[in-house]
């Protein structure tokens, strides 16, 4: 959804518009009537208080998009992270509260999702969700400004180096580095060899680009970009560009759209070749389509996250609470990203509980003393240094129409070589 170096994204023919649903203005600090106690109050267990926070409630926001591109990744984040704060609640809440989400719909519209922070900022003491990186950026300010505690949907290298704002993972180059790795490794890519890389414009594709380009710099591969608007869904001219360059793999830095016709093309005009996608880049929607035997044949994707399909118990755990919750409802990488990111925020909020004040630069700073943050749906994430990224380890995946959300395990998390090397060199 949004680089630079200090870092799922966007959709759109038939199939474009069947997946077009797959896919935060000055406020002050002080609170509206209800909202919780000025952050120079403590309650009457002498927990210090602040907007969002009363004796009996603590309120989260949820910037997010229903209504459109990503909606269904939207809706996925918002009942998974409901579900957290029901199962939190009945489990006696945080810090003795009751934890409340406060939900804003922006449809992927910057301008509404300023006005929606100017409306939900006064009340609430943290954002566990805002989908979009455009959004995130123009709220950069406010945020920091505010000492709200955010975790985007979004993870370009950009949004890196505020205290206030957590990209969650792995940044878009990162992720990159980590596929060329998989390629040279697996699919016998050598030296000389010719890498397609379409992306899209703007932080999310600028950011992939820089990694994928440093990586194949490394390994004396040639990158060979097609830049591709977000309103693209026909990459037929991008296949065509890529086979005569001699492409011997194509990355992919752009929605679920523009991956299935990428490959599905790719795959109808003989240029078979392996494809590594972001997590952004996939919806288990995509098994639904003509495009779905292609995807299963030439696809990998790389996440910070694991498949939903993941034998890790706190993973399966999850999916059967939430097929219990939501009958019905499709279980995809958002439920995982926002059911994590909710369980991230409850042990910042149940740590700056313990050190006695639930004042937003407090809950910041609880957060940023996190160096080993483990909720057992993933890898543990270090929280502590700003300018980098919470982790360097990425899993591989690989499309499967039977599995729960279309998508199952082939390298468990490691961190690719080179990635502690790239860093140091953009530090």
């Amino acid at each position: 959804m949004n680089s630079q170096h200090h870092r799922h994204r966007t959709p759109g023919t038939a199939l474009a518009a069947a997946l077009t649903a797959l896919l935060i203005a000055a406020t002050g600090c002080s609170s509206k009537a209800g909202g919780g106690n000025s952050s120079d109050d403590a309650d009457a267990d002498g927990v210090k208080s602040g907007p969002g926070v009363s004796a009996k409630t603590i309120r989260l926001g949820a910037l997010t998009d229903l209504t459109g591109p990503y909606a269904t990744l939207g809706k996925s984040i918002v009942q998974a992270q409901q579900m957290w704060a029901d199962e939190t609640n009945a489990d006696g809440g945080i810090c003795g509260r009751k934890v409340e989400i406060v939900v804003k719909d922006h449809g992927y519209d910057v301008q509404k999702a300023v006005t929606a922070y100017a409306d939900i900022a006064p009340d609430v003491v943290a954002l566990p969700q805002v989908i979009g990186s455009p959004v995130v950026s123009a709220l950069l300010d406010d945020i920091e400004r505010d000492h709200v505690l955010t975790f985007p949907q979004a993870w370009a290298a950009s949004l890196l180096g505020k205290d206030s704002i957590q990209v969650l993972g792995t940044t878009y180059d990162v992720d990159m580095i980590a596929a060329v790795d998989f390629l040279t490794r697996t699919k016998g890519l050598a030296q000389g060899d010719t890498v397609g890389h379409v992306y899209f414009e703007g932080d999310y594709g600028a950011n992939a680009l820089e990694g994928s380009t440093w990586a194949a710099e490394k390994a004396g591969l040639k990158i060979v970009g097609q830049k591709i608007k977000a309103t693209d869904t026909d990459l037929s001219a991008q296949v065509t560009a890529l086979k005569k360059a001699g492409a011997k793999a194509i990355l992919i830095s752009a929605g679920p759209a523009q991956t299935a016709s990428l490959v599905g093309v790719a795959a109808s005009r003989g240029l078979s070749v392996p494809v590594v996608s972001s997590a952004p880049g996939f919806a288990p929607q995509l098994m639904k389509t003509p495009a779905a035997p292609a995807l299963e044949a030439m696809l990998h994707v790389v996440s910070a996250a694991p498949a939903v399909s993941s034998a890790i118990p706190g993973v399966q755990h999850m999916v059967s609470a939430y097929e219990k919750k939501y009958p019905g409802s499709q279980v995809d990488s958002g439920v995982l990203s926002g059911y994590n990111a909710a369980h991230l925020l409850g042990a910042d909020l149940e740590k700056a509980c313990a050190a006695g004040s639930l004042a937003r630069e407090d809950v910041v700073k609880a957060h940023r003393s996190q160096k080993n943050a483990d909720t057992g749906l993933g890898t543990p994430q270090n929280f502590s240094d700003v300018s980098r990224p919470a982790s360097l380890s990425t899993y591989v995946l690989k499309p499967d129409g039977k599995a729960t959300g279309g998508l199952v395990g082939v390298e468990d998390a490691h961190r690719a070589p080179g990635a502690e090397e790239y860093l140091t060199s953009r530090s």
